[in-house]
Order: C-alpha cells, then sequence, then structure tokens
C-alpha cells in the first residue's frame, strides 16, 4: 500500500510540472516568438508554413521603427504619463481609501457606495464627457490634459480602504493621545504599514496606463504627444500589412520595460491576487 500510495504522489508530481511546462510555453511562445520576427528577414517572417528560427537575422527593423517615427519621444511620452499618474493615483487612492477606513463623516457609506458605482460605468460612456472637459479647459495635446483626469482611480480607493481597514485601531489612538496630526497619522503610521498594496497598486496604474491605447489617442492629436501604444497603433494603420518586421520591434520596445518590471516585482501580483478586494 506505501509504495502504491508513493508512485501515485510521483505521478502526481509529475502531471503537475507537465502542466505547468505547459503553461509556460503558453505564455512565453507569442512574446519569444515576436522577438525573432523582430529581427526575421521580412520575407522569413511571411514564409509559408510559418517557422520560429531564421535563416539570417538583423537589427533594421528596429532601426527603421526609430527612423520612421519619433519612438524615443513615444517612450518619454509615455514614462512621463504612466509614472506621474502612477504616482498620483497610489496618493490620492491611499488617501481615499484611509479617509473611507479610518475617519468618520456624515455619509460616509453612501458616498463610498457611489464612488464604488463608477466601476461599473464602461469608459466607452464617459469618454466623450471627458474629452470636452478637457478641450473646453484647453488641456488637449498636454500632458496636464493626459494625467489629471486619470489622477485617481474607484478601484484604487476601494482596494487601499481594504488595506487600511486591516490595521488595528489601537495604532491611530495611541498616535493621537501622542498628539500627532492626522496627516501625521497617515504618512508616518499607516502609509508604510500598507507599502506591499501601495506597490501593488502602483503596478497595476503603471501597467494600465502604459498600455492604454483609447485615452491617449482620444486626447492627443499631436504626433509628438503620442504614447507608445497609440503611436504605434497609427504607425500599424499607415503602412497596413507592410513591414511586419518594424511592427514587431515596436511591439518589443512597448513590452519590454513591462516585463523588466514584471522580473523584479512579480511577488506583488501574487500577493494582489489574494488579498486586494477581498478584505474588510
Amino acid at each position: 500500500m506505501r509504495r502504491k500510495h508513493e508512485a501515485g504522489w510521483y505521478v502526481a508530481q509529475a502531471l503537475k510540472y507537465v502542466l505547468l511546462v505547459f503553461l509556460i510555453i503558453i505564455v512565453i511562445y507569442p512574446i519569444a516568438w515576436m522577438f525573432m520576427g523582430s529581427i526575421k528577414l521580412e520575407k522569413e517572417i511571411l514564409r509559408f508554413p510559418p517557422t520560429f528560427f531564421g535563416s539570417k537575422y538583423t537589427f533594421k527593423s528596429y532601426k527603421r521603427v526609430f527612423t520612421e517615427i519619433p519612438m524615443l519621444q513615444y517612450l518619454k511620452n509615455t514614462v512621463i504619463f504612466a509614472g506621474v499618474t502612477t504616482v498620483g493615483a497610489v496618493l490620492f487612492d491611499s488617501m481615499a481609501g484611509y479617509a473611507f477606513a479610518r475617519l468618520r463623516f456624515r455619509h460616509k457609506n453612501l458616498i463610498f457606495i457611489l464612488v464604488l458605482l463608477t466601476m461599473m460605468v464602461p469608459f466607452q460612456v464617459v469618454m466623450i464627457p471627458m474629452f470636452l472637459e478637457v478641450r473646453y479647459l484647453g488641456l488637449l495635446d498636454t500632458y496636464a490634459g493626459l494625467i489629471l483626469p486619470k489622477i485617481t482611480s474607484a478601484f484604487g480607493i476601494f482596494m487601499m480602504r481594504s488595506y487600511f481597514a486591516e490595521l488595528p485601531k489601537e495604532l491611530e489612538e495611541a498616535a493621537r493621545v501622542d498628539g500627532c496630526s492626522e496627516m501625521g497619522i497617515f504618512f508616518r503610521i499607516m502609509m508604510p504599514l500598507v507599502r506591499p498594496g501601495m506597490l501593488t497598486l502602483a503596478i497595476f496604474h503603471l501597467m494600465n496606463n502604459w498600455n492604454d491605447l483609447l485615452y491617449p489617442l482620444m486626447m492627443t492629436s499631436d504626433s509628438k504627444m503620442r504614447t507608445l501604444s497609440a503611436g504605434l497603433a497609427l504607425f500599424v494603420g499607415e503602412h497596413g500589412t507592410l513591414h511586419y518586421g518594424a511592427q514587431l520591434a515596436g511591439a518589443v520596445v512597448t513590452i519590454l520595460p513591462l516585463l523588466v518590471l514584471y522580473t523584479f516585482f512579480q511577488k506583488y501580483f501574487v500577493s494582489s491576487a489574494v488579498s486586494s478586494g477581498v478584505k474588510g
């Protein structure tokens, strides 16, 4: 019986690892194929049946995508847009989440419910009013016009509220007895305790803003203000089915920073899947 039990355990472990390897291949293969396609000759990309490896490799596609479109300017715009928006959103989402979780004020629950209801409204419903608002303020084709409407989110407020709600009340009570102000309690005591949640939220905001296509495309008409996703989409639209290698090279440049980011902060993705949205 013991040998049968050990044999069954080894079979289960082997099946688990086979399944994991299969899933890894499914996830990595499209990215690897995109990179290999970006350094292939154009004729080998269009070869049928398609092949993963090429007979000759070149970086002309990367040179083409950096010469035909202002890729460095797109990268700069994306870093500014995604970076500043992420920092601001994490700060304001944390402050709002702290207020809803720890402070007492009239109609707090009603206001929080109204904030959550905005999560059910698709972006396509509010995109025209948002565009008109930014236009009337004279902020089209500016960094302020890109950043301000994205400076906070209902999801971030909900997520940070769940983290702050888990902290013991004795912490802030002891700080108030010692004469600490509310802002001091928030910045010096509460924020360091929810740092994992803030990093998780920052990663989500950065990913969403970095990959956002429709919003930057709507808020910018000047090519000098395009982000990577919007600029690459226009490049693909202009050239149609031409320059597949350059399109793949542009896609590699777009996703490479996020891959590096995920490599260093992947544990926060895992923790967020377990904790965010299920507390409090």
